[in-house]
């Protein structure tokens, strides 16, 4: 008999040029490779129709997400009633077959409990409460500084009502605890993100700088680039890189203040590959402790070595195979022992073993089919 899944999506999820989608694509792709049908529900704010998916998905509905004035609320995150579409819930209710929720955004009508009687699953990208409360204390704008808290604050009593209505599966065993201790959840599994990598294809031997990448526009991101800046490399002449999207003003001025770091701004995905690929030692501290860092399994998968914060590798499945140093003085020890040593054919055959055990797609497509059958 043929299996078929609803997956509603919170963004259209082609071309999965960034975090928040790309394990949603490799899910599409590893599902059908196992034969699930799927009819794929994405919301989208202007991004047009993607042929892509219609090579994995035997459907493909569009659902336009409400402009953020209109979405607001003083009950309900922004997040999940700006994704709320009358048409969508028609479209799930014409027949009983399984739900994939991505992300605790597209929830809205498991929490109105319009979906009784029907098997229902959340994909959790984080915590997403804490998530939000980590981008407020990030925040300098004091309007967005508000919105974060606020935002937070509706997330926290949301996720809690939430929690006891559906499957979840966590991309990190951290959110897995935090959902257990928080919010007294049981139907909770740790379930690895779906990724693009079959086999890895980091380089053994030197690499020629130290790399910083990921969404420069994020708050999260740019601190964590500035503090690196005027903790670390202030005080080691070690090249070092920073590439990313759209850096602001304070990145720009503090990335040319010194001679031996320098700023790529909206590299290409190409050019982004050929640069971790390049790179010797991958420098990514983060000061988010939810999820898990989708620039690191990519660092991890392509490039050499791997030094991060406990924070930004905590429940990744990853403690074991990266260098962890948790202050400036320790990530300036790190770099200068790093830089001189050669990564080697065991470090790679370590990650290749990963890849097939813990991150392997077809393993981990089948335990989400496990749940949702």
């Amino acid at each position: 008999m043929d299996k078929q899944l609803h997956i509603v999506s919170h963004d259209v999820p082609w071309p999965a040029d960034y975090g928040g989608v790309i394990d949603i694509f490799y899910t599409l792709k590893a599902l059908q490779a196992q034969g699930v049908q799927i009819h794929l529900h994405c919301f989208t704010s202007g991004k047009r129709p993607q042929d892509e998916l219609n090579a994995y998905c035997s459907s493909v509905n569009y659902y336009e997400r409400k402009k953020n004035i209109s979405a607001f609320s003083n009950r309900l995150p922004l997040i999940v009633y700006s994704r709320s579409n009358d048409q969508l819930i028609r479209n799930l209710q014409k027949d009983d077959h399984p739900i994939l929720l991505e992300g605790i955004h597209c929830s809205y009508y498991l929490q109105q409990e319009m979906l009784k009687n029907r098997k229902v699953a959340v994909r959790l990208f984080n915590t997403e409460f804490e998530y939000y409360t980590q981008l407020a204390q990030n925040e300098n704008n004091l309007f967005k500084k508000w919105y974060y808290r606020h935002e937070a604050r509706l997330l926290k009593n949301y996720e809690k009502a939430l929690a006891p209505k559906a499957s979840f599966f966590a991309l990190s065993q951290q959110d897995v605890d935090t959902y257990r201790k928080t919010f007294n959840a049981t139907d909770i599994h740790f379930v690895p993100p779906l990724l693009p990598f079959t086999n890895v294809t980091s380089a053994e031997g030197n690499g020629s700088y130290c790399l910083y990448h990921g969404n420069l526009a994020i708050n999260e991101n740019e601190n964590a680039v500035c503090w690196l800046l005027e903790h670390v490399f202030n005080k080691i002449e070690i090249p070092f890189v920073i590439a990313g999207k759209n850096p602001g003003s304070r990145l720009q001025k503090l990335a040319h203040k010194h001679k031996h770091t320098c700023l790529v701004a909206n590299p290409s995905d190409k050019e982004m590959q050929d640069m971790i690929a390049k790179a010797h030692v991958h420098v990514l501290p983060s000061f988010n402790k939810t999820g898990i860092k989708l620039k690191l399994l990519n660092a991890f998968f392509s490039g050499r070595h791997c030094l991060v914060n406990m924070a930004g590798v905590l429940g990744s499945g990853l403690e074991n195979y990266c260098h962890i140093a948790d202050t400036g003085d320790s990530f300036k020890q790190k770099i200068a022992a790093l830089y001189s040593l050669p990564f080697t054919k065991e470090e790679i055959e370590q990650r290749q073993q990963l890849l097939q055990t813990v991150f392997n797609n077809e393993i981990n497509a089948r335990e989400l089919m496990k749940f949702l059958w």
